[in-house]
């Protein structure tokens, strides 16, 4: 049997945790019913057309968590295909934190977060910059935005 997607979330230890509080079965019937979704959806790119910020985890090689903001004009978080997000980096504090710990891990974390309409959607994947393809960074550019992409962040 193909392994539920939701395992990258509900590990053997959360299970059994799940199991204990009473909650795992409720996560079992929807694990049978087809579990999370993994490509790029109509519903996704909807929700991202009007987003304008999301919280990016990382961790580094040692396994420490770090939650970073990224913030943008709306629809800046890109579907690039059926698998893959994208969007431009301009520049920052220069603290390069989530870049290095791409670095070491490239397993990333998109949390994307609609307080208006109380929505969300986690997505989990892996991430890398990019600073050597002109035509990503191109079509990741904001014409309203007078800063030069400096790199690209594929996930």
């Amino acid at each position: 049997m193909e392994r539920p997607t939701s395992d990258i979330a509900f590990t053997p230890s959360v299970k059994s945790v799940q199991s204990a509080k009473g909650s795992r079965d409720n996560y079992a019937r929807m694990e049978a019913s087809g579990g999370w979704e993994t490509t790029v959806t109509p519903r996704l790119t909807s929700f991202l057309k009007d987003l304008d910020m999301f919280y990016l985890g990382t961790s580094n090689a040692d396994g420490q968590p770090y939650i970073q903001y990224r913030g943008g004009s709306p629809g800046f978080l890109k579907a690039i295909d059926a698998q893959t997000l994208a969007w431009a980096e301009f520049g920052g504090n220069r603290q390069f934190i989530s870049f290095g710990n791409l670095e070491d891990n490239p397993k990333a974390f998109i949390f994307l977060m609609d307080y208006e309409n109380s929505r969300r959607i986690k997505i989990w994947g892996r991430a890398k910059v990019v600073e050597d393809d002109p035509e990503l960074m191109a079509s990741l550019s904001d014409p309203d935005y007078d800063a030069e992409v400096q790199r690209a962040v594929v996930f």
